[in-house]
């Protein structure tokens, strides 16, 4: 059986869902995603997010008419700087230490805001500010720090609940349990997609496939061929998200000669609950296996020694490369330390007691003694690093937030290395979301969006970043998919 389509988008997370509303709104009629999730895995990554997305705004007053969690009295208690283009595409290149694609970067940047306001006028996301992560009371003040304010209401699965009702709505096809097999081709152009359909291969003809599959977190085999043999390590990698973006697309796309692009030995990774499930996220707690109050605290390996500076930036800008700091650990996990001060300000979605196995104590010799049931070697040498710590503290110890841990109780918990998605992808056309060939030349009707592309992020990269970018790429490769397909590009 062989059937023909408008635009077949590959991918069923916020990328792609993203790609398919994009094209409907443009002009195409027949939009189907095939999906290799069954259905009880929906939404690919964005689902296990916390739902933020970094933009370019005016400050408070740009931001309060699309948000349902402000009244007019809060209103008055929050500061949220502006956040200019500049900054954005600064704190992308910063963190990329000057290596990602600067086309990619400002088409990025330069279309953040439409993009959000597209996703609250058009997809009827829930947007919010993101009191819970983003922001701390100073003087009776709620302020956001770290240029990033907005979230969705309920994360990840407030994001993808919007856009299953938006493509609904709009009559998009989603088939689950059926993965793309390989890209079909006409000479140098792509006219469809063969997919495994209940057991049997079946070809998909479209104007226009749209990649938006992911990136190879979750293969061992990938892992271990591109970011090296720790990441292969069982029980040490953590996959956070869906267990299903094994690299398939990023492969069909080399297969007609795509070019690789990009860090291919970078990923986002972070600090992850070391008690969470290995291979795969959990679809009930998702996020809150995230452990993101390390700048509050110090963290040590098992032979109670520290490794990083807690405290060089805000979370979000350092939160997305400490797993790949802590897998270089030995044995790949690390204990947060924090002390009565502190705990307080700790995000109870990620801290609760029903979230998080926490290993307590009066005293820090207490605490060590605790620890050594937990994986701690050395004993003496955690207890040393803590006082050498605390004598430290207001001088060079950590570059910020270096607050003291002498006051009882004590917290810790053990962490280890998340991996969210891989920085390595395809090269794309910044301004449409084409592919280009090994050539630079445009493989003529096949688009990408999502954690598929590559040049985008080297190293590390600005939290909530990532599922703008899904949406900017997203809009451009459907409306472009739209655009071919009005052109009289039909599949053959």
């Amino acid at each position: 059986m062989t059937r023909t389509f408008d635009c077949i988008v590959v991918g069923g997370g916020h990328a792609g869902a993203s790609a398919a509303i994009a094209a409907v709104e443009a002009g195409c009629k027949d939009v189907l995603i095939v999906e290799k999730a069954p259905e009880e895995w929906v939404g690919g990554n964005g689902y296990f997010t916390a739902g933020a997305h970094r933009t370019v705004h005016a400050g408070l007053a740009d931001l309060l008419p699309i948000v349902t969690n402000v009244t007019a009295e809060q209103a008055e208690k929050i500061d949220v700087a502006p956040y200019t283009a500049d900054e954005f595409i600064g704190d992308i290149m910063r963190l990329g230490e000057n290596k990602p694609n600067a086309e990619l970067v400002q088409a990025l940047v330069e279309n953040s805001r439409d993009a959000i306001r597209w996703l609250a006028e058009t997809v009827e996301v829930p947007f919010i500010l993101a009191f819970h992560r983003q922001a701390y009371e100073v003087d009776g003040r709620q302020k956001f720090l770290g240029g990033l304010a907005l979230s969705v209401q309920d994360g990840g699965k407030g994001l993808i609940r919007a856009d299953l009702r938006a493509l609904q709505k709009r009559g998009v096809e989603l088939w689950f349990d059926t993965p793309a097999v390989r890209l079909a081709t006409e000479g140098s152009a792509v006219t469809g997609v063969v997919v495994r359909k209940s057991g049997e291969e079946v070809l998909l003809k479209a104007s226009a496939v749209i990649l938006a599959c992911g990136g190879y977190e979750s293969s061992r085999e990938l892992r271990m061929k591109y970011l090296g043999p720790d990441w292969n390590m069982l029980g040490w990698v953590f996959v956070r998200g869906t267990p299903y973006n094994t690299g398939d697309g990023i492969l069909m796309a080399q297969a007609i000669g795509a070019k690789l692009v990009g860090d291919w030995r970078g990923c986002h990774s972070t600090c992850w609950d070391a008690n969470a499930p290995t291979d795969a996220g959990n679809r009930e707690l998702s996020n809150q296996f995230t452990k993101s109050g390390y700048p509050l605290g110090i963290m040590v390996n098992i032979n109670g020694e520290r490794f990083v500076d807690e405290g060089q930036d805000f979370r979000n800008y350092t939160y997305a490369k400490i797993g790949k700091q802590i897998l270089s650990q030995p044995e790949g996990c690390a204990f947060q330390l924090w002390d009565a001060k502190v705990i307080p300000q700790l995000r109870r979605e990620e801290y609760g007691d029903d979230v998080v196995q926490k290993i307590t104590a009066s005293t820090i010799e207490k605490l060590a003694d605790r620890l050594m049931d937990e994986g701690l070697q050395d004993k003496e040498n955690f207890l040393r690093t803590v006082h050498e710590y605390n004598d430290a503290s207001l001088t060079t110890a950590k570059s910020n937030w270096a607050i003291s841990i002498d006051k009882g109780p004590f917290l810790a918990v053990k962490v280890a290395c998340g991996i969210t998605f891989t920085f390595g992808g395809l090269a794309i056309d910044p301004g449409t979301g084409v592919v280009l060939s090994e050539s630079g030349d445009v493989i003529q009707g096949l688009f990408c969006t999502g954690e598929m592309i590559g040049d985008l992020y080297y190293n590390n990269y600005p939290g909530g970043s990532g599922l703008t970018a899904g949406t900017v790429f997203g809009m451009k490769a459907g409306r472009a998919a739209a655009a071919r397909l009005a052109s009289g590009k039909d599949a053959a």
